[in-house]
């Protein structure tokens, strides 16, 4: 797929990997619509790059087709989507204050929240899109367009506290070979990333020492990883017509434990 002149939509792209991405795909001289909940930063990020920001909760139908509509009103429809879009959460499934002995379990509607966001707001934002690139044409090589997934090492491996962040990004993980196979007739790629320990906003807000003993944890390079080495596996990822329903990790080697 040719970045180049090419409509793009990139979900949470106000920050973090999203951001990286967006920032990217614009570089290689694609048109690049940021979905994302922040005015502030989506605006600012789409100023910089000279693409359009749309306000959009993937979590509701009508924002997404708003979304869309106002990004395909503005550069066409898209033939690379990126999902980007997530957050998580940390409840055990049960367990034991151990000052008051009172027994607690998971917030059903906080389990719920992260399965609406990462799971069903990446499928919502698939179908919609891949419904409008089955309008385009096909290219010389037979390509209508590229989905890419934003899942997490946590999808294999997700550790104490993150049933639902886990779970969702493991629904990521197992609906991109079927939607690969369901799109696979009209020249529609699905590929999901895994990533591990990055550099995002929500790490550097944690404190310096607690970076430096995450960092440590991977076999090599012993970092964190940085949100522009995701965008380059997914401008990788767009420009490889030969890689399709495919799950890649990109973690340093790094396998997560209980805690």
């Amino acid at each position: 797929m040719q970045i180049d002149g090419t409509a793009v939509v990139v979900t949470g792209g106000a920050s973090g990997l999203g951001e990286a991405t967006a920032r990217a795909l614009a570089a290689g001289g694609a048109r690049v619509a940021i979905f994302d909940m922040n005015e502030e930063k989506g605006n600012a990020v789409a100023a910089d790059i000279g693409g359009i920001f749309c306000h959009v909760n993937v979590t509701e139908d009508d924002s997404v087709d708003q979304g869309f509509l106002k990004a395909r009103g503005a550069h066409g429809q898209e033939r690379i989507l990126v999902n980007c879009a997530g957050t998580g959460n940390a409840f055990k499934t049960a367990s034991r204050d151990k000052a008051t002995d009172e027994i607690r379990h998971f917030p059903l509607d906080a389990f719920n929240r992260i399965i609406q966001i990462n799971l069903v707001g990446t499928f919502r934002c698939i179908a919609k899109s891949a419904a409008g690139m089955l309008t385009l044409a096909p290219l010389e090589s037979g390509e209508r367009g590229v989905v890419i997934n934003t899942a997490s090492v946590a999808a294999e491996d997700g550790q104490m506290g993150q049933a639902a962040y886990a779970a969702s990004k493991a629904g990521v993980v197992g609906l991109t070979l079927p939607i690969a196979r369901d799109l696979m007739a009209e020249g529609i790629r699905v590929n999901t990333i895994l990533p591990g320990l990055f550099n995002t906003p929500l790490l550097r807000g944690a404190p310096a020492h607690v970076r430096e003993a995450l960092a440590a944890n991977v076999p090599f390079p012993k970092r964190l990883g940085e949100p522009n080495e995701y965008a380059s596996l997914a401008l990788e990822i767009c420009r490889n017509s030969y890689l399709n329903g495919e799950d890649i990790r990109l973690d340093g080697a790094l396998r997560m434990g209980p805690r």
